[in-house]
């Protein structure tokens, strides 16, 4: 069995509305992904320790891809996981693109790189974000090209609303997802993004990756309609939750530099509302 969901999230995670034969299958890809994630930015290991720990999570994936029992160490994670590698026939690339996407993370943090422009960031989004999206779609059986750029839309405008909505947290800890390009398209100086001030060139620059992020979402939405029964009404729950945050940086005028917006209670009935109607 694939550890429940604890960590706070802005969509539903193998949720009731999931079709429950498959809510074991995606709580051993998001335990996978999760925990990958966490060797990459929790606690206080060094950037040495965090990538030999991704290096010996890589390596582990290939074992078990490869038909040997999981190691100790991770066998909650990747027991589940082989078994749902075994059931499903999950293309083992797209797990291993999210793990290069997490090597680049701690990279990056490490030697205070940021991204040059958008192609770059979509880059690392076409890793660590459109293989979920992908996987889950093999899951549900759903096929064909338009699906799959609708899903890594999706994805990715998931993964940029993730990025705006955790600026304050994510700028003092020396990591930078604002493009440098748009920075300098806006007169956003760094030493403002870093002090975390909400300048007019910074609400200007953060508004402008919120609609980036917001035509993206709209471009995959029509996917809600190609899974059937439960999944598609998840994934309307997805979308909405996404589109809800967006509208929370929106309101915050650049405020988002140093508050982070998040969803609460009645939120959720306002993505219901929305969901019903899309």
């Amino acid at each position: 069995m694939a550890a429940p969901v604890t960590h706070y999230e802005n969509f539903p995670v193998a949720s009731l509305l999931c079709p429950p034969h498959l809510r074991q299958p995606i709580a051993a890809i998001y335990a996978f992904a999760r925990t990958a994630d966490d060797i990459a930015d929790e606690g206080d290991a060094t950037p040495a320790q965090r990538l030999a720990d991704l290096v010996a999570y890589r390596a582990e994936l290939s074992r078990v891809a490869a038909g040997q029992p999981p190691a100790a160490r991770w066998a909650a994670v990747f027991g589940p996981l082989q078994a749902t590698l075994r059931q499903h026939a999950l293309p083992v690339p797209l797990l291993d693109d999210l793990l290069s996407a997490f090597i680049q993370d701690v990279e990056k943090t490490r030697d205070a790189q940021g991204y040059a422009d958008r192609a770059e960031l979509l880059d690392y989004c076409r890793r660590s974000a459109n293989p979920v999206g992908r996987l889950l779609l093999h899951l549900y059986g759903v096929t064909g090209e338009q699906a799959l750029q609708e899903s890594d839309a999706i994805c990715t405008a998931l993964q940029l609303i993730n990025f705006w909505q955790d600026l304050s947290v994510d700028i003092p800890r020396g990591r930078h997802y604002l493009p440098h390009a748009d920075c300098a398209r806006h007169g956003a100086g760094p030493a403002d993004l870093q002090a975390l001030h909400s300048t007019p060139e910074n609400v200007l620059l953060i508004t402008d990756c919120a609609q980036w992020a917001r035509a993206l979402m709209e471009q995959g939405a029509p996917l809600v309609h190609r899974l059937p029964g439960r999944a598609g009404w998840e994934l309307r729950l997805v979308v909405q939750g996404g589109l809800r945050i967006l509208d929370k940086v929106d309101a915050l005028h650049g405020a988002s530099l140093h508050t982070r917006p998040r969803l609460h209670a009645w939120d959720w009935g306002v993505m219901l509302g929305r969901a019903l109607v899309m």
